[in-house]
């Protein structure tokens, strides 16, 4: 099943975005399909409390741009491509599972936060990607960068703070970088991302429009959560990003949840694909749950954005199965809330869907899992027989000329001097 691109195309057109009169009156821009139409006994917005089901009951459906998904075929995807989503998902939850494993027993420090729950979004989203393609992610970072490719001995050594790590030890948890699989960094403050995924998208479009580098057509996403959509750098950069067509694409990964203070109370309309609208760009909704339906939606609004059609914002409903943290007792969260959301395992629903239509057999995918399992084995071996940062390391990457500071007349690392740290503290 696929969007029909023209129509979609047609759909845009028909809303006179470049028009001098007011749009007060205009739809506003959105992408629908059947797939997030729900039975009558479930709700479009799943919702954390009954509170939120009862908002969703009064409001009318959400405006679309009239355009429907068209049927090719009763299968979603490929034997092929369901594997690839399997293995992917199951990496980053047995990943994840091995850093609290290893943060529990002292092997990694300071706060790690995990991404339990949430795999068909990453998954759903970035393996739909090109390896030129950008990414920039939040704290909550892992599982971004083993989508996009970075190697598990790799993130699990920089969690382990080792020289071999992806940023060399000097990044931890919250900062995983690779210039070599554009990642372009995971951000420790709430919407400090953005404007840096909006940036990357620029200059993809500059590189094709201006620098005429007709090949330079690719796409930068941008995750965040939910308890960010209120900040001020997620309005600014939408504006900019639809004023100028950039190629991007928006993705909220709203768990329900920012650290311990719920969406519902956080904002006064919990809808958030509906700020994508207001700004000239298409807002969708989806069940953040489903690695396929999340995969539809991605389809569309990347190959969009490589057409030069500009920026969409999708909001993907999920929900985090641990803790804010590692640090995080997770007391505040219903455990009914809990349990609802642990009966649809975004792993368990591909797996049924894929026994189901007979994609794959129980022995492949014992297969995968025993092959994630060893793979995760070398990754802690590997960082823990790693090397620590040399000394030398200290004072890089801190301004952009180390000589006016770190470095001293001899041409050496002032760090190196053993006069460095006197007076300071050896923990």
């Amino acid at each position: 099943m696929s969007f029909t691109a023209t129509k979609f195309s047609h759909s845009l057109l028909a809303v006179p975005i470049n028009s001098s009169t007011p749009r007060s009156n205009d739809k506003p821009l959105s992408f629908s399909s059947d797939l997030f139409k729900h039975n009558a006994s479930s709700s479009s917005f799943l919702g954390s409390t009954q509170k939120l089901l009862r908002l969703n009951a009064r409001r009318s459906p959400p405006p679309v741009a009239a355009v429907l998904l068209q049927q090719t075929s009763n299968l979603l995807i490929t034997k092929e491509e369901g594997l690839v989503l399997y293995e992917d998902m199951v990496l980053g939850r047995s990943f994840e599972d091995k850093c609290a494993e290893m943060y529990y027993r002292g092997k990694m420090f300071g706060f790690v936060h995990l991404y339990n729950g949430q795999e068909a979004v990453s998954t759903g989203f970035i393996k739909y990607l090109r390896k030129e393609d950008c990414i920039v992610s939040t704290y909550r970072d892992h599982v971004h960068a083993l989508s996009k490719g970075v190697p598990s001995r790799e993130v699990m050594s920089e969690l382990f703070g080792k020289a071999t790590g992806c940023c060399r030890g000097q990044g931890g948890s919250m900062h995983m970088f690779s210039k070599e699989h554009n990642v372009l960094g995971g951000f420790a403050f709430i919407g400090e991302g953005i404007p840096v995924a909006t940036g990357a998208a620029f200059s993809m479009k500059y590189k094709r429009e201006v620098l005429n580098q007709a090949d330079s057509d690719n796409v930068t996403l941008a995750f965040f959560g939910d308890g960010t959509c209120n900040n001020g750098q997620f309005f600014e950069c939408l504006n900019m990003a639809a004023l100028w067509k950039l190629p991007i694409v928006f993705v909220v990964e709203n768990n329900l949840w920012a650290i311990g203070m719920s969406h519902l109370r956080a904002t006064s309309d919990p809808e958030i694909w509906k700020k994508g609208p207001a700004f000239g760009m298409p807002g969708v909704h989806v069940d953040g749950m489903d690695v396929l339906k999340v995969r539809e939606v991605a389809k569309e609004a990347i190959d969009r954005a490589r057409r030069g059609e500009g920026p969409s914002l999708v909001e993907c409903e999920t929900y985090r199965f641990r803790g804010h943290s590692l640090a995080d007792p997770d007391e505040l969260r219903n455990p009914a809330e809990k349990q609802h959301y642990a009966g649809r395992d975004p792993i368990t629903a591909l797996k049924k869907y894929l026994f189901e239509n007979k994609l794959a057999t129980e022995q492949e995918l014992k297969a995968i899992d025993k092959k994630i399992d060893e793979v995760l084995e070398e990754a802690v071996d590997f960082a823990e027989k790693s090397p620590a940062p040399a000394r030398s390391q200290l004072l890089e990457n801190v301004f952009a000329d180390p000589k006016g500071f770190g470095i001293g007349p001899d041409g050496r690392y002032r760090c190196e001097d053993p006069k460095f740290t006197e007076g300071t503290a050896h923990v």
